[in-house]
């Protein structure tokens, strides 16, 4: 009888684990989908109102399964993105992290391989996170140069390649060309583009979500 005590506290502290294991798990599967935006200034929203963006559009469109982190900064780099990163990955937890950077490596006329070491950095480290990825590519005028502008435009395809993720070529296609659509200064969307750019992510995007979780009734 004398060790009865001991094997009725070890049953009841087995059965408090189990439900408080149940309760954890509950929690984990009511919890939303995250989806972490590391952009420039074309998902910052520059020039517009921030809630006109295509990433507040996104946010709109998404039920409330769905978490929308906008960590983009206008003027960002990849070194920065790569550097501010692993903060944001241990703040939110992402299940998605959706990858809009380089166009200001480009425009500054940075080395196209030190772009590719930054954005693999960061694909590895969301991976590594548990994050599924995807790259949202942007192409760099032609007064740039061919040469310049084809090693930029390959290094969004060969890491799409290298680590199996997703890629959308070119997020302003059917916008960086109409004038209509974009501001004066020639690289930022205007308000009006952002559907389009949305539309744009979406095909990519859309097959990264839960299914239960897609999308609301726009």
């Amino acid at each position: 009888m004398r060790h009865a005590f001991p094997v009725v506290s070890r049953l009841v502290l087995l059965a408090w684990l189990g439900l408080w294991l149940g309760a954890a798990q509950a929690v984990a599967a009511n919890a939303p989908t995250t989806v972490l935006v590391m952009g420039d200034s074309i998902s910052a929203g520059y020039g517009i109102d921030r809630d006109q963006g295509w990433v507040a559009l996104l946010d709109a469109r998404l039920d409330d399964s769905v978490k929308v982190v906008n960590a983009s900064i206008s003027g960002e780099t990849t070194a920065g993105g790569a550097t501010r990163l692993p903060d944001l990955l241990r703040q939110h937890h992402p299940d998605i992290v959706l990858l809009e950077l380089g166009g200001n490596d480009g425009l500054r006329g940075l080395p196209p391989q030190q772009m590719q070491a930054n954005l693999a950095r960061m694909i590895e480290a969301s991976q590594q996170a548990g994050a599924k990825v995807a790259l949202l590519g942007i192409e760099i005028p032609p007064n740039y140069g061919q040469a310049y502008a084809d090693a930029f435009r390959r290094v969004y395809h060969r890491l799409a390649d290298r680590y199996d993720v997703p890629l959308v070529p070119f997020l302003l296609e059917g916008v960086a060309l109409n004038d209509s659509l974009m501001q004066d200064d020639g690289i930022h969307p205007t308000a009006e583009a952002q559907p389009r750019l949305l539309d744009n992510v979406w095909p990519v995007l859309e097959p990264l979500l839960p299914k239960p979780a897609v999308a609301a009734q726009e």
